[in-house]
C-alpha cells in the first residue's frame, strides 16, 4: 500500500470555465478539487502523480487553467505523471503538449530513428523490442536541445516496456570528483560516420538531400564535417559533459559519453564492427573533448551512477509523463507484445558553442 503524503491541487479563485466549454461531461466542482498530487511511489518525489479525482474531467483544458502550477511543479520535482485524464489519441496528446508548453520542437540532428505521426508528435525510438535502451537526457550529445519531454503510452506492452527515469542532479552527485572534473575540463567528442548503410543516415538525421544545407547547420553548430568518398560524412563536435540549469541553476550530469561509446555496445556487436570498420570509421564513438580514449574507469563510473538511481515504473493506457529533459533521463526495457508510446519535445536550450572539434 502507498502511504505517500496526497495533496490537492487548488482551483483559480475565478470560475473554471473551461471545464464548461468541454466536450466531455460538464462536471460540478463546488468545494471539491478536480485532481491530486502525490509521489507515485513512497518515499521517492520522482514522479509526481497527478490524478483527477471525479470523472469527465478535460485534461487539455484543465492543463491550459493550471500550466502556471505544472510547470512549477515540474522545476520543482523534475517529472509529473499525469495518469487518468484519458489521453488516448495523438491528437489530443498534442493538444496537452500545446496547453502546457511554450513551443513544439522538430526531431532535428536525429540519433535514433523515428517517425513522425502529426505536427510535432514522434514515434519514441524504434530499436527491436528486445533492446533495453539506457538512461540518457534527450540530444545531450549537441549544443542545442529540448528543456522538455513527454510520452504518451497510447498502449502498453503485453510484457516489460517500463519506462526508467533517474534524477541527473543525483547522477553527477554520485560519480567521483576526479570523474567529474575530467569531463568538466576536457568534455565530450560525439563522432559519427554516416553512409555506410549502418545506423542513420546523413539525410535522415539532418533530414534532407542538401550537401549545402547540412553544411550550413553544421557551421552553426559548431560541428566539424569532413565529406568522404562515396557520398559519406564524418562530423565531430564537442559538447560540455556538465550543464546549468537555465531556470534553477543546478548543476547535471547532461551528456552521452556512455551511450556513444563504442563500449555500450554488446561484444559480438564491437567485434562485428570492427571486422567492417576502422576505428575511425565506426558510425559513432566518444571521446573526451581533446580526442584522446576515455578512460574505462570513467566509464564504468558513469554507468554505476546511472543505476543506483534509477527508478521504474510502468506504464497504463492514456498515461502521459512530462519531464524536465536536463533534471532527468529516461531510457526503455525490453517488451513483448505491441507497445505505442509517442513523444513530443518542447522549449530549446543552447548552450555556448564550447569548442571547435578539430581533425588534427
Amino acid at each position: 500500500m502507498d502511504n505517500s503524503k496526497s495533496q490537492s491541487l487548488p482551483l483559480s479563485s475565478s470560475p473554471f470555465t473551461p471545464l464548461s466549454r468541454s466536450r466531455r461531461r460538464a462536471v460540478r466542482v463546488s468545494r471539491q478539487t478536480l485532481v491530486t498530487q502525490r509521489s507515485l511511489q513512497a518515499g521517492q518525489s520522482l514522479p509526481q502523480l497527478i490524478q483527477p479525482t471525479v470523472s469527465g474531467v478535460d485534461a487539455i483544458a484543465w492543463a491550459s487553467h493550471h500550466r502556471s502550477q505544472l510547470l512549477q511543479t515540474l522545476t520543482e520535482t523534475g517529472g509529473i505523471l499525469l495518469r487518468g485524464f484519458a489521453i488516448h489519441t495523438v491528437d489530443s496528446f498534442e493538444q496537452l503538449m500545446r496547453a502546457i508548453c511554450e513551443s513544439l520542437l522538430d526531431y532535428s540532428y536525429r540519433s535514433t530513428p523515428r517517425t513522425e505521426i502529426s505536427g510535432k508528435v514522434y514515434t519514441s525510438t524504434e530499436y527491436p523490442a528486445e533492446l533495453t535502451i539506457p538512461l540518457h537526457n534527450e540530444m545531450a550529445y549537441t549544443n542545442c536541445w529540448p528543456l522538455k519531454i513527454a510520452f504518451c503510452c497510447l498502449q502498453p506492452a503485453a510484457q516489460g516496456g517500463a519506462t526508467p527515469i533517474a534524477d541527473s542532479r543525483a547522477v553527477l552527485a554520485s560519480i567521483p570528483q576526479a570523474v567529474q572534473a575530467r569531463f568538466q575540463q576536457r568534455q565530450v567528442m560525439y563522432v559519427r560516420n554516416y553512409g555506410d548503410g549502418v545506423d542513420l543516415s546523413w539525410q535522415t538525421v539532418f533530414q534532407t538531400e542538401s550537401r549545402a544545407q547540412v553544411e550550413t547547420y553544421c557551421r552553426a553548430a559548431g560541428i566539424a564535417y569532413e565529406w568522404k568518398t562515396g557520398d559519406r560524412l564524418r562530423t565531430r563536435q564537442v559538447c560540455p559533459a556538465i550543464a546549468t540549469h537555465p531556470q534553477t541553476g543546478e548543476l547535471v550530469w547532461f551528456n552521452q559519453a556512455h551511450l556513444f561509446h563504442f563500449s555500450a555496445l554488446g561484444a559480438e556487436e564491437q567485434q562485428l564492427l570492427l571486422t567492417q570498420f576502422a576505428p575511425e570509421d565506426l558510425p559513432r564513438h566518444a571521446f573526451y573533448g581533446d580526442g584522446s580514449a576515455i578512460d574505462p574507469g570513467d566509464l564504468a563510473a558513469i554507468w554505476q551512477a546511472y543505476d543506483q538511481h534509477q527508478q521504474i515504473f510502468s506504464w497504463q493506457a492514456g498515461d502521459v509523463l512530462l519531464l524536465d529533459n536536463m533534471r532527468v533521463a529516461h531510457g526503455r526495457l525490453p517488451f513483448q507484445g505491441p507497445r505505442q508510446v509517442v513523444v513530443s519535445m518542447a522549449d530549446i536550450v543552447e548552450h555556448s558553442q564550447g569548442r571547435q572539434a578539430s581533425w588534427s
